[in-house]
């Protein structure tokens, strides 16, 4: 097998593990092939030499990328060395080799499926079959690319230098995962960040002061101190402004919120000639972007991100001519007296007119209501915030509340990094509200704990979350449990309390639509509501926000792309 060379270690490692002598030669050499100058590779033949590898790389804390295991491998044996590379190596990507054909066997189906449901790997790639295999290379340059993301010592796009326990770099660091803009985080007082902020004063910037330090070496080492979400949006090159003609600000349509219903309606109707503008107070991707991984998104065999769905949505809508503001709040939606149509008030940008508007600014997590955790939003509680929180959670202890899907996701990947996560939840069982294959994951994770009918009723810290007060429901039990980090995903309500009274919401402020806008006993027209259309003729409901949606992403993406042809439809009649 592949021996090390002088400086390898320095190098991230490559590991395979296949019992076949003849065929972990054919895989090392193709990922010696595509991947030898910038990575070490290594084969082994057995569970106990691939275990010993990992820990000696565990020892010199030298970084392990991939790891691929045969599925031919005694199960034990395949599942020693996959726990091994969760536990010793968390940003490390598992993967399952199989052969070519594989697909035609249930057996090696099943054995993926649950590998995966219970995060023991990714996905599966198909063994090189002959010398070139470039589908073998691309599939593992994806496991490396994604590797590269989460991996700390990597050179990033942007670098966030802050304290540990930095609110505001919390914050920071929410926005850019959610706005899908790569970045590593430097804790202050490590050699890193030490590195970051001496090159900063070197250019003659000076660091008095700053809590949080934000550089850009991919555009040219722009330099932010203590910067606004704004500065941070701008500096990157992301839109918030729009021109001062009156042709800047006059639209076909204007979208209301950029998550999956928001993207998927600017890409349709920019891609159909309407000219579009697309407006998101906080950042693109909604409640999904926060999402650590959606698996059942179709074409994503593997799952892909949240922010990175949203990313492509963003990228996709751009392209095709979509004007796209972020960060920038709608306040108020009126209807033109002369000419129909209609007026639309962005906080801090101005008035813009547009002839129909979609409304799909979705659902915002419920706050938890107790008075000494809520003053610590930012400092150890956090709202949906576990992606961009996992690695300063690292061997620490965490409480995730939530009993949704959002929930589950965020414990497996806080589970990767956390000494200790503890899932809380009010009802009975996991599965009255989650995905079986979420359950599965956690019920096989040997650091998660799930608390069933358990709520939080306290908690504090000095200046950063230290407890929380978990209450049992039924005995009213309730004891303390340290805890670094609290996040809540406990429920969502619309985001409507800015629109007028003609457009008419359900008792739980979700906004009426197709029929229900007609059983509400207020359309003022003699044609009934288009599908997604409000009681508002001219404004529509996509996504999270329309009553008796269902809230999933495809749904969502479904919704928002198909309202664009009620939208053509309600400007070819002039009807708005």
């Amino acid at each position: 097998m592949a021996h090390a060379r002088a400086g390898d270690s320095a190098r991230p490692l490559l590991l395979a593990v296949d019992r076949d002598p003849a065929l972990l030669e054919r895989v090392e050499g193709e990922l010696t092939r595509a991947f030898g100058s910038d990575f070490r590779i290594r084969g082994e033949l057995t569970a106990d030499e691939a275990v010993r590898t990992l820990e000696r790389a565990h020892a010199r804390s030298a970084a392990v990328a991939v790891v691929l295991v045969d599925h031919a491998l005694d199960p034990d044996d395949r599942r020693e060395v996959l726990d091994a590379a969760r536990r010793l190596h968390p940003d490390a990507r598992r993967a399952m080799l199989v052969p070519w054909g594989a697909w035609a066997s249930r057996e090696a189906a099943r054995t993926i499926l649950s590998a995966v449901a219970v995060g023991g790997v990714s996905y599966y790639v198909l063994k090189p079959w002959t010398s070139r295999d470039e589908l073998f290379h691309r599939t593992v340059a994806e496991f490396v690319q994604e590797w590269s993301r989460s991996d700390a010592t990597t050179l990033r796009e942007v670098v966030v230098v802050a304290g540990r326990e930095s609110a505001r770099a919390a914050g920071v660091r929410s926005l850019l995962v959610r706005n899908g803009i790569p970045h590593a985080f430097r804790e202050r007082g490590t050699a890193l960040a030490d590195h970051a902020e001496r090159a900063v004063r070197d250019r003659g910037h000076d660091l008095t002061g700053v809590d949080v330090l934000v550089t850009m070496p991919a555009l040219g080492g722009t330099v932010l101190r203590d910067p606004s979400d704004v500065e941070i949006a701008e500096a990157w090159g992301v839109p918030t402004s729009l021109g001062q003609e009156a042709g800047d600000r006059s639209f076909d349509m204007v979208v209301v919120g950029a998550g999956p219903a928001g993207l998927a309606a600017g890409v349709y109707g920019s891609s159909e000639g309407l000219r579009t503008l697309v407006v998101e107070r906080e950042a693109i991707g909604g409640q999904a972007g926060s999402s650590s991984l959606i698996r059942n998104y179709l074409g994503f065999s593997r799952g892909i991100s949240g922010a990175e769905l949203a990313q492509r949505g963003y990228q996709q809508a751009w392209v095709f001519g979509a004007h796209v503001l972020l960060m920038r709040e709608v306040v108020a939606l009126r209807r033109l007296a002369e000419g129909g149509g209609f007026e639309l008030d962005i906080a801090d940008v101005g008035t813009v007119t547009a002839r129909a508007v979609v409304l799909a600014t979705g659902v915002s997590y419920r706050r938890l209501g107790v008075p000494e955790l809520e003053t610590l939003s930012g400092a150890g509680v956090f709202y949906g915030a576990s992606v961009s929180e996992a690695h300063a959670m690292t061997g620490r202890r965490a409480v995730v509340v939530g009993g949704g899907n959002s929930a589950g996701q965020a414990v497996l990947h806080l589970a990767r990094y956390c000494a200790h996560v503890s899932l809380v939840i009010r009802a009975a069982s996991l599965e009255e509200g989650m995905s079986q294959y979420l359950v599965d994951a956690i019920a096989a994770a040997d650091n998660i704990t799930v608390l069933t009918g358990t709520e939080v009723v306290g908690g504090g810290g000095e200046g950063w979350l230290e407890h929380v007060v978990l209450r049992d429901r039924s005995s009213g039990a309730e004891h303390k449990e340290r805890c670094d980090g609290l996040f809540l995903m406990i429920g969502a309500q619309p985001r409507t309390d800015w629109l007028p009274e003609e457009v008419r919401r359900d008792v739980r402020g979700f906004l009426l639509a197709g029929m229900d806008a007609v059983t509400d006993g207020t359309w003022p027209r003699d044609r009934p509501p288009r599908p997604n259309e409000s009681t508002l003729p001219g404004v529509f409901a996509v996504g999270d926000l329309r009553s008796g949606s269902v809230k999933r992403v495809a749904s969502a993406v479904g919704e928002g792309s198909v309202v664009v042809s009620q939208v053509h439809e309600c400007l070819a009649e002039g009807d708005a």
